[in-house]
């Protein structure tokens, strides 16, 4: 069964720090490109980052470029993202997706159920 899990949200302080992690399992992990979305209420879908398969490239959304880092563990078939200063504007549900190869907008082929991300002000 191939399966992507977030975890590691939760509530924090703006100025605080959380890291997710998107565990993989079901497929060839090291063969895929990992994307981080979110979606606030009322908001549409938001890329937020991705690494990819083979060159480890990474790729930030304009609006946390420079607080989040992506990075991956592929002897553990895990994606992290540290997110630092968070902002209220960063509450949302955070997404892991997977699509094999290199990064790219869209055609993610798996998708995680979601954690849930709270900042406070």
């Amino acid at each position: 069964e191939v399966q992507l899990v977030e975890s590691g949200g939760g509530l924090v302080q703006a100025g605080g720090s959380l890291r997710l992690s998107c565990a993989a399992s079901g497929f060839i992990f090291d063969d895929y490109a990992i994307g981080w979305f979110r979606q606030a209420p009322g908001k549409e879908r938001e890329g937020v980052s991705c690494i990819s398969s083979s060159d480890g490239d990474t790729y930030y959304g304009a609006a946390v470029k420079g607080r989040f880092t992506v990075s991956r563990d592929n002897a553990k078939n895990t994606v992290y993202l540290q997110m630092n200063n968070l902002k209220p504007e960063d509450t949302a549900v955070y997404y892991c997706a997977a699509l094999r190869g290199l990064c790219a907008p869209d055609q993610y082929d798996y998708w995680g159920q979601g954690t849930q991300v709270t900042v406070s002000s």
